[in-house]
């Protein structure tokens, strides 16, 4: 099966603020297929977020590739959607607005197209009755729902997700995780999910990808045999629970070079 996106040898280096370098990621290789659902793990400062603005274009690797469809990846891609921890929402705008704004941003104007296709994603993430109100009025769980259908306005083939839920309250976060599943259902993706959330990650992916401590590597790649769809009992499933100790315990136990 042709890969979506392919990292070969993958290596950044930063400058710090002295003009010492530091690596933040070290020959990285990884592949994903169409529509997979991949969760980068791994400690703090391992080069997670890296990776996805390698991806995304956002930034140029030190040294190594990073491919799209096969493609070198130069700059960013219209065919990539980026969701980020916070909702980054406009407060002067109502949802519909913020939801069409990259449009009217990269183009000048809002289509009677794009404003049909908002209106369609805020039913899906079920905010069809907020269309008119400010970000202000939203709780957290609904402003990351209004990121999410944002992100899915030009219908990319690629969503990168940087820690999408980690603000969020243990239940509303829950409950976005049953909800992006839905979402991924209706309208199939090549996701990578960054997350420190071994659950999380469980409950969502084709594959887990552990990270090492900095520079980050890949230290290992899991396939999660889970059936989909997931739901409440997936959480209950015995192999969820020992593949959840077996991660943590993997995660934990590996310290920084």
């Amino acid at each position: 099966m042709q890969h979506v996106i392919d990292l070969d040898a993958l290596t950044q280096t930063f400058r710090s603020s002295d003009g010492s370098p530091v690596t933040a990621l070290q020959g990285v290789d990884l592949h994903l297929r169409r529509h997979e659902f991949v969760s980068l793990i791994g400690p703090s400062g391992c080069g997670k977020s890296t990776i996805l603005r390698l991806i995304s274009g956002l930034l140029l690797p030190s040294s190594g590739a990073v491919r799209v469809f096969e493609q070198p990846v130069t700059e960013p891609r219209d065919d990539i959607g980026l969701v980020f921890q916070k909702p980054t929402l406009l407060p002067w705008l109502s949802v519909l607005e913020n939801i069409t704004f990259p449009m009217r941003h990269k183009y000048g104007r809002v289509s009677p197209s794009d404003t049909a296709r908002a209106q369609e994603l805020l039913a899906m993430v079920g905010l069809s009755d907020f269309s008119h109100k400010r970000p202000d009025e939203l709780s957290g769980g609904m402003q990351q729902r209004v990121s999410i259908a944002r992100s899915l306005l030009h219908d990319p083939d690629i969503l990168l997700m940087d820690e999408p839920f980690s603000a969020l309250d243990a239940l509303t976060r829950d409950e976005m995780s049953f909800e992006l599943l839905r979402i991924w259902n209706e309208r199939p993706k090549t996701v990578v999910f960054v997350t420190h959330s071994i659950q999380e990650a469980l409950l969502l992916s084709d594959r887990i990808v552990v990270m090492s401590a900095r520079p980050g590597r890949v230290a290992d790649i899991i396939d999660v045999p889970l059936e989909r769809p997931r739901n409440l009992a997936t959480l209950a499933d015995p192999v969820f629970t020992r593949m959840a100790n077996d991660i943590r315990v993997q995660v934990f136990s590996r310290k920084p070079d």
